[in-house]
């Protein structure tokens, strides 16, 4: 019969230096490995960097190509140079406001307002941004929102003189013309009311005097309703006037001609 004996564990048999040795080459293995995961997050972030780099300068590029175009007036070439550096910084205030400048020059003041609000939505510290919004605004006929708007302006810088003297003063200006001719208008409208009102008598249909008119006028229906009057014309031209009572009517003979009236 056999005898079992105790088995050894797997490994028992490795001597301890052995076992020291693979431990130190497994840290080795690992600690390179840790610094090739470093070195990869640290050079992808490197090239993110770089293509940031590379589409900040190419926007401002691009939005200096436009500045050039707009001030030649070439406006809707300068829209696409914008337009296609704010794909590369879709973040850039700038880019927006001018934009809506350009915009209010080709007389499309939507689209400027909107490039303007979307300007002082990424910068709402921009005191261009909300000048030029409040331009725009002005432009769609938003009198009081375009005067919040050049407050706001002139919050962030007080001491801009073009925004208090042009932008504000003249919108406040028109504000006053605006209420006036609302005022004048009103005022007109109650004056015709007033004027319609006026123009219908106020009768009071129970007073004595109203009662004796309906009165008299009823006696002269029933007087007119209970005789008849014929006008006859003869066949020589002659002109007679006939009352004819109900209940004794006249019948004029064959030598008459009757022409009722």
């Amino acid at each position: 019969m056999a005898s079992f004996g105790w088995k050894r564990k797997i490994g028992e048999k490795v001597s301890k230096a052995t076992s020291q040795q693979f431990e130190a080459e497994a840290a080795d293995e690992k600690d390179q490995a840790d610094d090739d995961d470093a070195n990869w997050v640290h050079a992808t972030k490197r090239r993110k960097e770089i293509f940031l780099e590379e589409c900040v300068k190419k926007s401002k590029e691009l939005k200096d190509e436009g500045a050039d175009l707009a001030e030649n007036r070439r406006y809707r070439e300068a829209i696409l140079k914008w337009d296609e550096a704010l794909q590369l910084t879709p973040e850039d205030a700038t880019l927006y406001e001018m934009k809506s400048q350009v915009l209010m020059s080709l007389r499309e003041m939507f689209p400027a307002v909107h490039a303007a609000e979307m300007a002082v939505q990424r910068n709402p510290r921009s005191w261009d941004a909300w000048q030029t919004l409040g331009r725009a605004q002005l432009g769609l006929g938003e009198i009081a929102l375009a005067i919040r708007s050049f407050q706001v302006s002139l919050h962030i810088f007080p001491m801009n003189p073009e925004v208090w003297k042009e932008d504000l003063s003249w919108a406040r200006k028109l504000h006053e013309q605006q209420k006036a001719t609302k005022t004048e208008s009103v005022q007109a409208l109650a004056k015709e009311i007033g004027l319609a009102q006026e123009s219908i008598p106020d009768y009071d249909f129970e007073s004595d005097e109203i009662v004796a008119v309906c009165a008299a006028i009823a006696e002269k229906e029933k007087a007119l309703s209970a005789a008849k009057t014929v006008v006859i014309v003869s066949a020589s031209g002659a002109v007679e006037t006939v009352t004819e009572r109900d209940n004794c009517p006249t019948t004029p003979d064959e030598t008459l001609f009757i022409r009722a009236r």
